[in-house]
C-alpha cells in the first residue's frame, strides 16, 4: 500500500524530515519493513503551510521519490511548521498525478494508507453521496480521494471525528450490501493547518501500523546529546506509518481502532468507532 509523515511543530526544512532520518520517508520508498510493500514507488507527494496562507502547497509526481531530483532540489528550500509526506503504492487505480497524495480542499489536506476493498463494485454508489457542490473537485479515481470528500461532505469543517466515523460507517455499510465482509483498512492523516488528526482503523481489527512521537522534552531527558531535540519547541510531533529511526523511546504504536489530534495547547487521544450519528 504506502508510506506516510505528518509534522507538526517548529518550522524546519522539509530535508530534516524527508532525507535525513536513518529511515527516512526516502528510505522507506525502496525498504519499507512494516508495509505491504517493500517498495513504494508508484508516484509521491508533499503538502505544506506558509505563513500567512490557509491553501497548502502541494508538489506531486508520478515516478518514484529515491530518485526525484526536483524534490531532491525543494527539500533544502521548503521551510514550515507543518507537512505531510506521501509516497505511494497503487492498491489498482491509474499511477497518475492526479492519484497521489496529499489531497487538497481548501484549507484542508488528507492522505490515507489503505485501501476500500470490492471499490470497484461500490464507486459509483459512493461518488454519488458526494455533496454535489462538491463533486466537481474530484481529480483522481482513488478510493483515497472519494474518502476525503465523503468526510468534506459529511461535515469536516465544522467536527473533523465525527465526519471521519460517518464516512467510515457508510463504506462499510455499503461495503457489506455487496458482499465484502471487511471493506475499509485505513490510516489516514487529515489537517487544517492548525490542527492535525490522524486515525487507525480497520473493518477487521487489523490496522497497518502508525506510531507518534514521544514529548520532546522526555526525548530531550532521554537523549541529552540530540541536538535536533534541542532545536525544536515543546509541541513538536511526528505521526508515521513506521518509525524513521531506531533513537529508544522515541516511538509509540496509535492504539487500533483509534485517532489522536496535535494541536496547540496539547494532544489528546480518543477511540474510534465508525458511528451514523
Amino acid at each position: 500500500m504506502c508510506r506516510w509523515l505528518a509534522y507538526s511543530g517548529s518550522p524546519i526544512l522539509l530535508d530534516t524530515l524527508l532525507y535525513k532520518p536513518a529511515h527516512s520517508l526516502i528510505d522507506q520508498s525502496l525498504h519499507s519493513k512494516l508495509g505491504v510493500e517493500t517498495t513504494n514507488g508508484d508516484g509521491f507527494g508533499v503538502g505544506w503551510y506558509t505563513e500567512g496562507n490557509d491553501n497548502p502547497a502541494l508538489f506531486k509526481d508520478i515516478g518514484p521519490a529515491w530518485n526525484n531530483r526536483n524534490l531532491r532540489e525543494l527539500a533544502d528550500h521548503v521551510h514550515s511548521p507543518l507537512f505531510f509526506a506521501h509516497i505511494r503504492a497503487s492498491t489498482g487505480t491509474a499511477v497518475q498525478q492526479t492519484n497521489c497524495h496529499p489531497f487538497r480542499h481548501g484549507r484542508w489536506m488528507f492522505m490515507h494508507n489503505g485501501a476500500i476493498a470490492g471499490f470497484h463494485l461500490m464507486r459509483r454508489e459512493l461518488m454519488l453521496l458526494v455533496d454535489p457542490e462538491l463533486y466537481a473537485d474530484i481529480g483522481g479515481s482513488t478510493d483515497s480521494e472519494v474518502m476525503f470528500y465523503l468526510a468534506l461532505t459529511y461535515g469536516l469543517d465544522e467536527d473533523p471525528p465525527a465526519a471521519v466515523a460517518r464516512m467510515a460507517e457508510v463504506v462499510e455499510r455499503t461495503g457489506h450490501e455487496h458482499g465484502v465482509e471487511f471493506p475499509l483498512q485505513m490510516t489516514l492523516a487529515i489537517t487544517d493547518g492548525v490542527r492535525l488528526w490522524a486515525f487507525r482503523y480497520s473493518s477487521g481489527r487489523t490496522s497497518r501500523s502508525l506510531f507518534y512521537s514521544s514529548k520532546v522534552e522526555a526525548l530531550r531527558r532521554l537523549h541529552p546529546d540530540v541536538r535536533f531535540l534541542r532545536d525544536i519547541s515543546d509541541e513538536t510531533r511526528l505521526i508515521v506509518s513506521e518509525p524513521l529511526g531506531d533513537l529508544p523511546g522515541a516511538w509509540h504504536e496509535v492504539p487500533e481502532s483509534s485517532y489522536g489530534v496535535i494541536q496547540p495547547g496539547g494532544d489528546e487521544m480518543y477511540s474510534f468507532i465508525p458511528s451514523a450519528a
